[in-house]
């Protein structure tokens, strides 16, 4: 921004925290024990200690890291990051419940298994809702009040620190205020650190958080009250944010929102509203710049992709694609961005289509360093808008899109040039199936033939053109395709019908997106294909 410009928006200035909110919040990590339950997470101890890594690179104060006594895969966890972690900002705490029922707390084996888990800190879960306590423990709340406080009572008596999670607290307090505080008075009197009041069936709204955190607050006084919320309605955040308001002052939630059923609160969220819009302290100074890196990192650690469309850390949470829009952050970047896209580590993206203007294409051309003059400009524009009404569509192929803004240029790719290609489905009597592919180009002034067989036409294409310009360019061993979409435009049209391709591919460094479009399947896959090849090659050649 030029020294003449004006000064930043109000939606760029630096928030101002209501006094009566808390200066801080104390970030506690759950991914690795509420977190792993979600639908589709399954991790081994590895992953769970590289997890723990990113999760105090990105500076929690609090990594939650199992429940020591459930299953062997956490008590290995507990063993190997005694010896392997080596934690600067964060603390591992390790998860368990209070003592059974009519037990004897030096009897009691969860909690035998916290003290033996090696941590200073732990965590551990009784009833707060009566409901629960007469009907699922089938005991008296004068001993479900008992099992808290004795518990509490044994851990500290230990040398450790405890949380203790209220469950079912705001459903309790719903019903049976009287008996839920009752809990919360037995840790307190045993010398429990921190109330963690839990939204545990996710049914509560912020309304109702707000009113009920307040109450506890005025209740206990100088205790720390904690938040830990389930999304079954969709508010997990929000309440967190509602209880912060209410004066709590620590809250567990999972990086991307894992967690059981519908997820938990979800980090990436938590933290940067509080900071960047409330102006409460989360994270250490520097470390919300690390939102991003550490949601996509533990994103591939659990094995499943992240929502382009989550706020704060999506790919897609500042991208722009309206030309009005695009036109407008290229004078000023605040008019269509509610925080700088640096602040949590992430980045303006500017989505091109037909409905994409000169500035759009100016914009985009600049972020992929390709230099375009105005009747080149007007020459894309015009070019793309054709495309995209034949099916296209190249907000999602970025290195289709930048191959397209290149060649209007004049740029051509002379990595090799292809004379034909054949593909062979061979359909056995006993329903196996086998595909070859015969491809025909030119390297230079050298013509090759090369066969490739493959897992489908497209698998068989690759192979084939991979063995016939391999030898030339030993680059495109370390290019691999991890993604292939097809997708049938017009479906009205039965099996004569346009298809669409997408190919993501991948090298070392980065991952880029190609497309291909035609009535022959086979054809859209070969023009996905060959982008994504020449796109590699010239990432690596230049």
């Amino acid at each position: 921004m030029s020294g003449t410009d004006p000064e930043p928006s109000v939606a760029r200035q630096p928030p101002v925290r209501d006094p009566a909110w808390p200066a801080a919040v104390e970030i506690f990590d759950t991914t690795l024990r509420d977190g792993v339950q979600f639908e589709g997470i399954s991790v081994t101890v590895d992953d769970k200690l590289r997890i723990a890594e990113q999760l105090d690179r990105l500076g929690v104060h609090w990594i939650e890291g199992g429940y020591p006594g459930a299953n062997p895969r956490d008590a290995e966890f507990f063993r190997r990051a005694a010896q392997e972690l080596e934690l600067e900002t964060a603390t591992l705490v390790a998860f368990g419940s209070t003592r059974r029922a009519r037990g004897r707390v030096d009897e009691d084996p969860t909690l035998r298994n916290l003290v033996a888990a090696g941590t200073s800190t732990v965590c551990i879960v009784g009833k707060s809702w009566d409901y629960h306590v007469t009907e699922a423990l089938r005991t008296t709340l004068d001993e479900g009040v008992a099992m808290v406080q004795d518990s509490v009572e044994y851990l500290t008596a230990q040398g450790l620190r405890v949380f203790f999670d209220a469950e079912h607290f705001f459903d309790g307090y719903k019903r049976n205020p009287e008996f839920a505080l009752r809990v919360l008075e037995g840790a307190v009197v045993a010398g429990v650190d921190t109330l963690v009041l839990c939204d545990t069936n996710g049914g509560s709204l912020p309304h109702e958080v707000e009113r009920i955190v307040a109450d506890v607050v005025r209740h206990f006084g100088g205790v720390t009250i904690g938040m830990h919320t389930q999304n079954d309605t969709g508010c997990a955040t929000a309440n967190a944010i509602a209880g912060v308001v209410a004066g709590a002052t620590h809250v567990q939630g999972t990086i991307n929102g894992y967690g059981e059923r519908t997820g938990n609160c979800d980090l990436t969220q938590l933290v940067p509203n509080l900071t960047l819009k409330m102006g409460i302290a989360t994270l250490p100074e520097g470390r919300i710049e690390r939102l991003t890196s550490v949601s996509h990192h533990v994103a591939e650690l659990v094995n499943l992709p992240l929502l382009p469309q989550m706020p704060y850390v999506g790919q897609s949470a500042f991208a722009h694609k309206a030309g009005l829009h695009t036109s407008a952050i290229a004078r000023r970047p605040d008019s269509y961005e509610h925080v700088d896209p640096a602040a949590v580590g992430n980045g303006t993206r500017f989505l091109v289509s037909d409905l994409s203007g000169r500035a759009t294409i100016e914009l985009k051309a600049e972020e992929l360093g390709v230099e375009l003059d105005g009747a080149q400009v007007g020459q894309v524009v015009e070019e793309l808008k054709e495309l995209e009404h034949k099916g296209y569509h190249f907000e999602v192929a970025d290195g289709s899109l930048e191959l397209l803004m290149r060649r209007a240029t004049g740029w051509e790719q002379t990595f090799f040039e292809l004379e034909s290609f054949r593909v062979i489905v061979d359909h056995q009597g006993g329903g196996s199936v086998d595909t070859e592919a015969t491809i025909k180009v030119r390297v230079g002034e050298e013509r090759i033939i090369a066969t490739g067989e493959g897992n489908g036409p497209v698998n068989a294409l690759d192979a084939a053109l991979r063995a016939a310009i391999g030898g030339a360019y030993p680059e495109l061993d370390d290019i691999h395709l991890v993604d292939f979409k097809v997708r049938v435009i017009d479906t009205g049209a039965g099996t004569g019908a346009i298809t669409r391709v997408l190919l993501d591919s991948a090298d070392a460094d980065d991952t880029w997106s190609t497309i291909g479009v035609s009535e022959n399947v086979i054809e859209a896959s070969w023009q996905a294909l060959l982008d994504s090849l020449v796109f590699g090659l010239l990432r690596r050649r230049g």
